[in-house]
């Protein structure tokens, strides 16, 4: 839990964990967790208002995740995603090179399915889909960027950060030059930790009865730092420090940082 009061709850989605529950994840996920400690105040929100349930995270994916415990939070905090408020940093560990250190890709996405797979792709006919980027740090293979996202599509960052030629680290479904890849993993490989390097690292948004800005970080796991030591010249099975992660996210602190210099590829 990183935040609760008697309006909102924020927390803090380990990789690997489903945000609710699906097929093959009845009774394994982060509300399925949150129901058993909330119980019946949670349900009365209904499944018109998704139970609280405000944004999903990709399983792989940890970070921030905020829910509603009331109807007007619900609404309020809805209304700010939909108006593109709601302030979402992402730390990202990418392979490859991106067209520049900052900028931004607004290349439409349109979600298709593949197999029993829903993937996002490039197309002109898509849904507005916009993702800020910043170089935070770099090695000749290895890149570290927080990426800010106003609009929030099906594995968004994935898909525009592949597209402009650096996948994140350890996906293996976007990929540059080639469609989405949506084979199952081989079987040695199925039971295996979490291997994409993307953390929600903050959610920033407006309280919705006292109006005060929120901001709430979640800590960077540790798998997570050490697949950044080697974007910082680091040995790749060493951890970074924590005075050296605060330095790198002191790069980025501010309210909506990425307006500073909006640049196009």
């Amino acid at each position: 839990m990183l935040f609760q009061d008697e309006e909102v709850i924020v927390l803090d989605k380990p990789a690997g964990t489903v945000t609710q529950p699906g097929a093959g994840h009845r009774d394994d996920s982060l509300m399925n967790g949150l129901f058993a400690v909330e119980g019946v105040q949670q349900t009365r929100l209904g499944s018109e208002r998704d139970f609280g349930l405000l944004h999903r995270l990709d399983r792989e994916t940890s970070g921030v995740v905020v829910v509603a415990r009331t109807e007007r939070a619900y609404d309020a905090i809805r209304k700010q995603f939909e108006n593109r408020t709601i302030e979402k940093t992402y730390f990202a560990v990418l392979q490859g090179r991106l067209p520049r250190v900052e900028g931004v890709c607004e290349q439409p996405l349109s979600e298709i399915r593949r197999g029993d797979m829903k993937v996002s792709v490039a197309s002109q006919r898509g849904e507005s889909a916009i993702t800020y980027w910043k170089t935070i740090a770099s090695s000749a293979n290895h890149l570290l960027v927080a990426c800010a996202i106003e609009s929030g599509k099906l594995h968004q960052i994935r898909a525009h950060m592949a597209l402009l030629g650096a996948p994140v680290v350890g996906d293996r479904i976007y990929r540059s030059l080639l469609p989405p890849n949506t084979s199952r993993p081989p079987e040695n490989q199925r039971a295996a930790p979490p291997a994409l390097r993307l953390h929600a690292w903050r959610l920033a948004f407006v309280h919705p009865v006292t109006r005060a800005r929120i901001e709430i970080d979640a800590p960077i796991p540790q798998a997570m730092a050490q697949a950044i030591a080697p974007a910082l010249g680091l040995p790749a099975t060493s951890v970074p420090s924590a005075a050296a992660l605060a330095r790198l996210t002191a790069l980025i602190q501010g309210t909506r940082w990425w307006e500073a210099k909006k640049t196009t590829p």
